[in-house]
């Protein structure tokens, strides 16, 4: 568990954020990921036009499969995998709110926020998100 204060606000008995925590290094590895799948798919379109100005059948189904692979997995991970960042909590921050993040598996999501809701009602969850502990995200 680690909380960010916002504007005037303190943290006197919560374990603060981390300096990588407050960076959202998860935000920026989603748009470098996104840009890499998109450079990826136009690189398959590219392919595409050349190799069918080029009557290539086999450059042809290769870019096609590249292009399948690209959409597929920008799907799966927009479709799939939460996204909540710390950008979104700018207006609570500047208020002189506390944004708590919670660490738990995402099967433990709604457990925390109901302990969370029924010990402080004026509590609003504010969302989910994904990390890879192995990064250090």
């Amino acid at each position: 568990m680690h909380a960010i204060a916002g504007r005037g606000a303190t943290l006197t008995r919560l374990p603060p954020a981390t300096e990588r925590q407050r960076q959202d290094v998860g935000s920026r590895l989603e748009r470098m990921a996104w840009s890499g799948n998109l450079a990826l798919f136009f690189l398959g379109a590219g392919g595409l036009i050349a190799s069918l100005a080029w009557s290539s059948l086999l450059g042809a189904a290769l870019s096609v499969a590249l292009m399948l692979l690209t959409l597929a997995g920008g799907a799966l991970f927009a479709l799939r995998v939460p996204d909540t960042h710390l950008d979104e909590f700018h207006g609570v921050l500047s208020h002189g709110e506390v944004l708590l993040m919670v660490d738990v598996p995402k099967r433990h999501v709604a457990e925390i926020e109901e302990l969370l809701y029924r010990r402080h009602p004026e509590v609003t969850p504010g969302g989910v998100g994904w990390t890879i502990e192995a990064l250090g995200i």
